[in-house]
């Protein structure tokens, strides 16, 4: 048991100095994006060298996927896949004071990434059907259970949502003094008038 403990020392050690690495890089991406960020700045930021960082991470490339499958698992940590569409919209809104730097992070990595054949456009492209697919099929599931109207087209609706995530997160970030939590609910209103059963319609 305690021939471990040195290991385990020096295992914690390098998962903090991995986390280190992460929020720096998060935050300095957010900031200046990944063409005007460098591994030296990131390892200056983490307070590591950059042989430290490349023994973490051997590549910008790889450390940029890193950062992504971090702000990932904050989403699947919080995100109900098969959750009701409007409180999963309002829980969005949590993010950007519980995780600015990965809200930031993740806008200006996306925004870098339209041209086709940036690093990390498929990722980004992946990553946006399966956001769209993901809340067509709850607003399908809602459809099925009576809850919403069966005229609206689930695909072309999850699109209209995605497109007003995707535009409050660039305006946020251009100005983050926007009323966020109004604009939310305010859009979340609009969306559950848009989709209520109407009352003839109803059982």
């Amino acid at each position: 048991m305690t021939a471990q403990r040195p290991y385990d020392a020096l295992l914690a050690k390098g998962e903090d100095r991995r986390q280190r690495i992460l929020t720096a890089a998060q935050r300095l991406l957010a900031r200046n994006g990944s063409r005007g960020t460098t591994l030296g700045q990131i390892a200056r930021e983490a307070g590591v060298t950059t042989a430290g960082l490349l023994h973490h991470f051997s590549s910008k490339e790889r450390l940029l996927h890193a950062v992504l499958d971090a702000r990932d698992a904050y989403d699947t940590a919080k995100f109900d896949p098969f959750g009701d569409v409007f409180a999963q919209l309002l829980w969005s809104a949590v993010r950007y004071t519980e995780a600015p730097d990965l809200v930031g992070m993740f806008v200006v990595l996306q925004t870098e990434s339209i041209d086709p054949e940036a690093p990390l456009h498929e990722r980004f492209l992946e990553r946006q059907r399966l956001t769209l697919k993901l809340v067509a099929d709850g607003i399908r599931r809602g459809q099925r259970a009576g809850r919403y109207r069966a005229d609206v087209d689930p695909a072309v609706k999850a699109v209209e949502i995605l497109a007003f995530l995707n535009g409050i997160e660039s305006s946020w970030l251009l100005d983050p003094s926007i009323p966020l939590e109004r604009v939310f609910q305010e859009y979340v209103a609009s969306l559950a008038r848009q989709l209520a059963v109407p009352a003839s319609d109803a059982p």
